[in-house]
C-alpha cells in the first residue's frame, strides 16, 4: 500500500493511512460516533504517542490494556470513548496476530473473490457487515484491491460515482458530498420514525 488518502484531511495522518494497512483498519474501526476526520486521524495520534512511525499489531496486542487505554485517553482523546475503543483496537490486533501473523494487509492480499474478502473483513473484531462493506469499497475504489465481484460484495458502497461513505472521499469537495448524503439519510430515518413506520 502506498497511495494518498484524504480521510483525515490532515497530511501526516492521511500519509500513514495510505501506506499502512493496519492504520487504515484502525481508522475504520474508530469511525463511529465521532466525525470521520477525527476517527481517521486516530492512527497517526496513536503511533505518535507510542513513539512509532507506524502501528504494529504485535506491539499493540501485547500492551497492558490499562496502559493502552491511557494512550487513547490522553488529551485530546483519540475517540469519544477511548477506553472501549482501546479494547477494540487491541482485540483487532490480537486477531490479526493470531490469524495473519500481525500483517493486516494479508486480510486482502491475494484474495480473488469479493465475497471472500467481505467474509474476511466481517470476521474482524469490531467490523459488522456495514463497516466491512464500506472498507471493502475503500479498498476497491482507492487502494487498488479489486477482486472479482468486489462492487457487488460492497453493496451500495461499491457503486461508482456515489458519495455514501469514506470510500468516496478524495478531498474536501467529496467530503462535503458524503456529509450531505449522511445528513439526508438521518433526516429520512427520523421522518420515517416520526410517521410511525
Amino acid at each position: 500500500m502506498d497511495v494518498t488518502l484524504h480521510l483525515a484531511q490532515d497530511p501526516e495522518a492521511d500519509e500513514l493511512l495510505g501506506r499502512s494497512a493496519l492504520a487504515a483498519l484502525v481508522g475504520m474501526l474508530l469511525d463511529q460516533q465521532v466525525p470521520m476526520e477525527w476517527a481517521f486521524k486516530g492512527p497517526r495520534t496513536i503511533a505518535d504517542r507510542l513513539g512509532a512511525d507506524d502501528l504494529d499489531a504485535h506491539e499493540i496486542a501485547a500492551q497492558d490494556p490499562e496502559a493502552f487505554a491511557a494512550v487513547l485517553s490522553e488529551k485530546p482523546a483519540v475517540h469519544r470513548y477511548p477506553g472501549s475503543m482501546a479494547k477494540r483496537i487491541q482485540q483487532l490486533c490480537q486477531y490479526l496476530v493470531e490469524h495473519y501473523d500481525g500483517n493486516a494487509e494479508l486480510v486482502w492480499k491475494g484474495v480473488s473473490d469479493g465475497k471472500e474478502l467481505l467474509r474476511r473483513l466481517e470476521a474482524l473484531p469490531g467490523f459488522g457487515k456495514q463497516k466491512a462493506q464500506i472498507f471493502l469499497a475503500l479498498l476497491g475504489k482507492q487502494l487498488g484491491v479489486a477482486p472479482k465481484g468486489w462492487r457487488e460484495a460492497a453493496g451500495a458502497y461499491g457503486e461508482a460515482k456515489s458519495f455514501r461513505s469514506v470510500a468516496d472521499i478524495t478531498g474536501p469537495e467529496s467530503l462535503a458530498k458524503v456529509r450531505a448524503h449522511k445528513q439526508e439519510m438521518k433526516a429520512a430515518a427520523k421522518a420515517a420514525k416520526a410517521s410511525g413506520k
